[in-house]
């Protein structure tokens, strides 16, 4: 399994239609005096699209290699994952910012006292 720059700039912007098209269209069926099982799985099917797309946004800021997160882009010679630990040894957390903005991401770079951060093969 492989991602690059172009699948997820086009899943982010197709995942933004797939959500305007299950706004548009929704239809949630049932009565206002009983428990809506019927809204509880649209709210499910939103909260899905809305952390596919944030998934796809996390991946696209990661230009790396690390495990199983193969971008195309970064690989070794051997075709082996690259990792780009200079860049890349922090967590990241995305903050809302409304409705149709983009999310704020936020970083914290982490520290290695115990482990040695290294190129593996996957081979």
């Amino acid at each position: 399994m492989s991602r690059n720059e172009e699948g997820l700039k086009k899943a982010i912007e197709e995942i933004k239609g797939i959500r305007a098209e299950f706004y548009s269209d929704l239809m949630v069926p049932g009565v206002n005096d009983s428990l809506n099982t019927e809204l509880e799985k649209a709210g499910r099917i939103a909260d899905f699209l809305e952390i596919g797309e944030l998934m796809a946004r996390d991946a696209l800021e990661r230009r790396e290699s690390c495990g199983g997160h193969f971008r195309e882009e970064s690989q070794t010679p051997e075709n082996e994952a690259l990792r780009d630990d200079e860049n890349f040894a922090h967590v990241a957390a995305w903050e809302y910012q409304g409705a149709d903005e983009v999310p704020l991401r936020h970083i914290e770079e982490l520290e290695f006292e115990n482990v040695k951060l290294s190129q593996r093969s996957y081979k």
